[in-house]
């Protein structure tokens, strides 16, 4: 009877909120709830809203590769400013095919690039801008990056998407918003008009003071409708309404990520009161949970992509060569990103020859390497059976005779939604059960680390469930220990013991000796707020100074990690002074001694 209820209150919510609804009443991506319904039956209703089939498609990549290649590889900046020369672009060994086949045989699926960066430099030959390879002399003016990165993904049979930047700090008409806007879709449909298809659109919301003063205004919608109109297929994402960004630039999916949730992006009115109303953002620490849920008036089927960077920066830098991510770190960030119910996509920056630099590929080669050999070696003998579970329900799993295990993989089947909100896994070991681990939300994949273990059975508890959920496939494996520790930003070359400071904004360190500088570097941790433009100061004796360096650091509000600046050449100096000019949400930072370092090397 309570079946046939609840049957009949779906049918009703897809009548009343005109929602896309299956005929075995799953509500694909989206669901608007009506006011009659009860708090219990919203958090029911929640179980049944599933992606659309290129949302589906999409997460089933796992991993996918960004790849930041542009004029700030010329110029050792994260973010250029859009005066730059488009003579400066000059790629001396440019190959798109050692990118997508040193990705691919790593295991990644898909290549995003960076089409447009916040310069306005374009890697295709535009109509709309003469800021682009048409005016560099590579190719002798007649190459276009998108194009051999495209045909290169094809024959390959890798995916491809493009990142356009909305913020363009080099065309004229921003701050025109409609002019601008104008713009912006011609260049967006060139780029999914003349290479054939593509599978992911990603856009950030950066946005920047217009040469003219004004702020500039995207039209969100009239982008989205020309990625859907000419690019059916593909998931908008970031700015868009298919995938959202995790919240951080730093590898980590959160313990308990649902792909259900309240959240939909700023772009117009409604929606941003909305989720002002609910107090959440992509940064929130919970979007799906269902205190939130009975609040919300509409829920999104919105997952989650965790971007990060195989180096400190985005772009390529000579002298971060040494600091390219670890074995163990490109793992744990595996772990963090796709075993918690994410996609990973990973930046893996070409260097100034226009190819991946032997220490990145070795590196990805090693990754792709203990990913396979761990997960292609299941210790799970009917692992792969679908298992309806109602909460309280357990299930038992054999374990290949005599096998060590030390990680466990549970994955639903997300087209019949997430249900899953707590879970725990144990060992039959010696005729006992051994608690190994648990966990909260599960969706298209969790993996989970534990002690190495010889048991005989797994068995999988899923304590809690807004409905009965559907176990897709149960697997266990041991993951191999790895030597060596995380290759951390290099923060100073001189101790720091002799050192003594006076002020806050600016901050003048006398470093106790004279030292050949080429470079300092700041730590944001634990700021209150951060600085974004700085002046970088140098002087003898305290008296006489000299400006060594100005400039930002790019992209720290969401990446706020050690800030490693090179000097344009080395300078002999005793004093220091670092200004915060100004911060990211404006005003004027403290700096404290702690947070700088000075590079000699």
């Amino acid at each position: 009877m309570r079946k046939f209820i609840f049957t009949g209150l779906l049918i009703s919510v897809a009548v009343l909120t005109g929602c896309n609804q299956r005929a075995n009443t799953f509500f694909e991506k989206r669901l608007t709830f009506p006011d009659i319904l009860t708090s219990d039956q919203k958090v029911k209703l929640a179980a049944y809203v599933v992606p659309t089939q290129r949302q589906y498609e999409w997460q089933q990549l796992e991993l996918t590769a960004f790849i930041h290649f542009g004029m700030n590889t010329f110029t050792g900046r994260e973010w250029g400013d859009g005066s730059e020369d488009p003579a400066l672009f000059n790629p001396t060994d440019f190959n798109a095919e050692q990118w997508v086949t040193t990705l691919q045989d790593a295991g990644f699926k898909m290549i995003i690039l960076t089409a447009k960066h916040h310069d306005g430099f374009c890697l295709w030959p535009t109509q709309t801008t003469d800021h682009s390879v048409a005016a560099s002399g590579w190719r002798n003016g007649q190459g276009d990056i998108v194009r051999e990165v495209k045909e290169a993904c094809d024959k390959q049979n890798m995916k491809f998407g493009v990142y356009l930047s909305p913020w363009d700090r080099n065309a004229e008409s921003y701050g025109d918003s409609p002019k601008y806007n104008k713009m912006f879709v011609s260049q967006l449909s060139e780029l999914l008009t003349n290479y054939g298809e593509v599978h992911e659109v990603w856009f950030d919301g950066a946005n920047g003071e217009g040469p003219n003063g004004k702020v500039q205004e995207y039209d969100w919608t009239r982008f989205y409708h020309v990625i859907d109109s000419l690019q059916p297929k593909a998931v908008k994402a970031i700015m868009g309404d298919d995938v959202r960004w995790v919240g951080n630039e730093n590898g980590l999916g959160r313990e308990t990520e649902w792909s259900v949730t309240p959240l939909n992006p700023d772009i117009n009115e409604a929606v941003t009161i909305e989720n002002k109303r609910l107090n959440i953002s992509p940064v929130a620490k919970d979007l799906g949970g269902s205190e939130l849920i009975v609040e919300a008036k509409t829920l999104y089927w919105y997952p989650s992509e965790v971007d990060v960077s195989i180096r400190p920066g985005w772009f390529y830098h000579p002298e971060q060569d040494e600091q390219v991510k670890t074995l163990r770190q490109l793992v744990d960030i595996y772990y963090q990103s796709v075993g918690m119910n994410s996609v990973l996509l990973l930046n893996v920056p070409p260097d100034r020859r226009g190819r991946l630099h032997e220490v990145d590929v070795e590196r990805l080669r090693k990754f792709g390497a203990y990913i396979s050999n761990t997960f292609n070696n299941e210790k799970i003998t009917d692992g792969g059976i679908l298992w309806k579970a109602r909460s309280g329900a357990s299930k038992e799993y054999n374990v290949v005779p005599g096998e060590t295990i030390n990680t466990v993989m549970l994955q639903e089947d997300i087209q019949k939604g997430q249900r899953v909100e707590e879970f725990k896994v144990e060992g039959l070991v010696n005729d006992e059960w051994v608690f190994l681990t648990e966990g909260t939300t599960i969706g298209y994949k969790r993996l989970l680390k534990f002690e190495e273990i010889n048991p005989s059975k797994l068995r999988i508890t899923v304590s809690e469930t807004r409905d009965i959920a559907n176990i897709k496939k149960v697997g266990a494996y041991k993951a191999l220990a790895m030597a060596g520790d995380q290759n951390d930003i290099r923060l100073s070359d001189i101790s720091s013991d002799k050192w003594e400071s006076t002020g806050e904004n600016p901050l003048i360190v006398d470093l106790g000796e004279i030292y050949p500088i080429k470079g300092f570097t700041y730590s944001p941790y634990d700021s209150k707020e951060l600085v974004f433009n700085y002046a970088f100061r140098v002087s003898v004796d305290a008296v006489s100074w000299q400006e060594a360096k100005k400039g930002e650091f790019s992209n720290i509000k969401n990446n706020p990690i050690p800030q490693q600046v090179s000097l344009d050449e080395t300078v002999n100096a005793r004093f220091i002074e670092l200004e915060a000019v100004s911060g990211v949400d404006g005003g004027k930072p403290a700096i404290e001694m702690s947070q700088i370092g000075i590079l000699t090397k």
